[in-house]
């Protein structure tokens, strides 16, 4: 059995990991500057590969012919793909026998796309999970092997349904690899009428309101955390929010109702600001910030 698997982020680590015996080569996103340093770092999956002893290659683009040829020389089975942030074109999909299959974070046809955990998460979706699926030349369109569904909790953060979501997809890979390297799954097409689209995160709707719904920006916290974080414009200057949590309450919105934890007013809830991080500064609680700058409950602070 000879399986190329594209991965990148930690989305893409527990797969790897079981199916590791079976793979000939890891394909990863570039090395990229991250940090204060702006130092080069490799992609999870990379690191992986490395320990493991697996080649990686890191084309700038998967599509490029010279990189097509490159992996069609091995010959594989089947490629496996899972958040690797590169579309790949189906000349490259079909250098392997069987071509290729993703892992991809949602209940397909829901939310294809760069981004179906945090949208789906903002959107206040109760349930989500991991299909299985057939690549083509579409976005996220082609059949359903498998899918696995989970509840999301309630108070559950993008970082951590993520991981949640990276270890049924870790069952996924390794209870169907021998079949999807000799070809013999199901294949049920999507109904496309019933798609819907994650687009990327635009870091305009990591800001917070406190004039819209306090559990649709709670939501927005949750979806956006840790990264890229979501962040509040204050009289005191913009903060980022690190840890926060739903408060039933209906105040003007933007006034403090608690000093500790430090609670603030939205639409019909509040947020409590646990963990802060001010501008330029180390992460702090909410109360001790705002025991810093003299306030008081029944101050405006947005």
């Amino acid at each position: 059995m000879k399986v190329v698997y594209f991965g990148t982020s930690d989305f893409a680590v527990p797969a790897l990991q079981a199916i590791a015996p079976h793979v000939v080569l890891v394909v990863s996103q570039p090395d990229r500057p991250t940090g204060r340093g702006m130092k080069l770092q490799s992609s999870p999956v990379k690191k992986l590969a490395l320990e493991l002893g697996i080649p990686v290659e890191t084309p700038e683009r998967a599509r490029a012919p010279e990189f097509v040829e490159q992996i069609a020389a091995i010959a594989a089975d089947v490629h496996i793909v899972a958040a690797y942030g590169q579309i790949l074109s189906l000349k490259l999909l079909e250098t392997a026998k069987h071509g290729g299959i993703n892992l991809h974070g949602s209940i397909l046809p829901q939310y294809r796309g760069a981004a179906p955990i945090q949208r789906c998460i903002l959107n206040g979706d109760t349930e989500t999970g991991v299909t299985l699926m057939q690549m083509d030349k579409g976005m996220d369109t082609g059949d359903m092997i498998d899918i696995v569904r989970t509840p999301i909790d309630p108070n559950e953060t993008y970082g951590e349904l993520q991981t949640r979501l990276s270890f049924i997809a870790k069952d996924l890979a390794a209870n169907w690899i021998e079949r999807l390297a000799s070809g013999n799954y199901p294949r049920t097409p999507q109904d496309s009428d019933q798609a819907t689209y994650a687009t990327k995160i635009d870091r305009a709707e990591t800001e917070l309101d406190v004039t819209r719904n306090g559990i649709e920006e709670y939501n927005r916290f949750r979806a956006f955390s840790p990264f890229p974080s979501v962040f509040l414009n204050t009289s005191h200057g913009r903060i980022k929010i690190k840890e926060c949590r739903g408060v039933p309450n209906n105040q003007t919105p933007g006034q403090i109702v608690s000093l500790n934890p430090l609670t603030v007013s939205f639409v019909g809830t509040s947020l409590a600001l646990i963990t802060i991080q001010p501008e330029g500064k180390p992460a702090m609680s909410g109360a001790a910030w705002a025991l810093g700058r003299h306030l008081s409950v029944g101050d405006q602070l947005v």
